[in-house]
């Protein structure tokens, strides 16, 4: 059982969304910052998660934007399919075409779609007093505080468990060591589907964002199931 990640002292992350309750200018991010969340020793079996994902229009936050949303609840136990939400939003950028080809999303689709600034508050009620579950925290976490600095003037943090993070822990422990290097074991992709297949979870079409955000609910369940002990705190994986 792999109890515990190699990581940087966890964040007090209830403390920190009271702090920034009491400092947000926009009414919107201070609901957000206003609700509970699980306090750093909540088992993880008694944790409600959000998986989130975000397609774009390119890899730099600097200069592509958000195109499509995808949440959904769960706990370790069951994913609330009823409850999930997709939202399709107009980049403030033109679309290019590569990006196209890897998501399927055209201009057509975000011509009439509503800007992010129309939307973002009904995001933040999904994740309001929950810990989001991402595949590569980076993503949604700088897209989605430079899409509000650029609107808001006002950026936003919260608690992320990575999945990624946590299967790149584990292929280092899994290929580490002296042995292993003499045959030459080397760790897997822990790109998305590559690593669910571990799992032996079925594959979904990648890139879209509801479905993204329901194989990686799968993932984080998977990885619980396999490696942790689900009583361990929530401070041993969030980030």
């Amino acid at each position: 059982m792999f109890n515990k990640l190699m990581s940087a002292p966890s964040i007090d992350w209830p403390a920190k969304f009271k702090r920034k309750s009491e400092n947000a200018r926009d009414e919107r991010l201070k609901t957000y910052f206003s609700q509970d969340l699980p306090v750093a020793t909540t088992p993880l079996e008694d944790i409600t998660f959000l998986a989130m994902d975000f397609e774009t229009t390119g890899l730099d936050s600097d200069d592509d934007d958000i195109i499509t949303i995808g949440t959904v609840p769960f706990t370790l136990d069951r994913i609330f399919l009823n409850q999930a939400k997709h939202w399709t939003v107009r980049p403030q950028k033109q679309l290019a075409e590569d990006s196209v080809v890897i998501h399927g999303i055209t201009h057509s689709d975000v011509l009439d779609a509503p800007d992010l600034s129309e939307v973002f508050d009904q995001v933040l009620e999904e994740m309001a007093g929950k810990i989001m579950v991402v595949h590569y925290e980076r993503i949604e976490r700088e897209f989605f505080n430079r899409a509000l600095i650029a609107r808001i003037h006002e950026g936003i943090e919260f608690p992320v468990v990575d999945t990624m993070h946590i299967e790149t822990q584990i292929q280092q422990r899994d290929t580490g060591g002296f042995i292993n290097k003499i045959r030459g074991k080397k760790p897997q992709s822990v790109r998305l589907n590559a690593s669910r297949m571990r799992y032996g979870l079925p594959q979904y079409t990648p890139h879209h964002a509801l479905t993204d955000a329901v194989a990686t609910a799968e993932l984080l369940q998977a990885q619980i199931a396999y490696h942790y002990d689900r009583k361990q705190p929530i401070s041993q994986h969030w980030i």
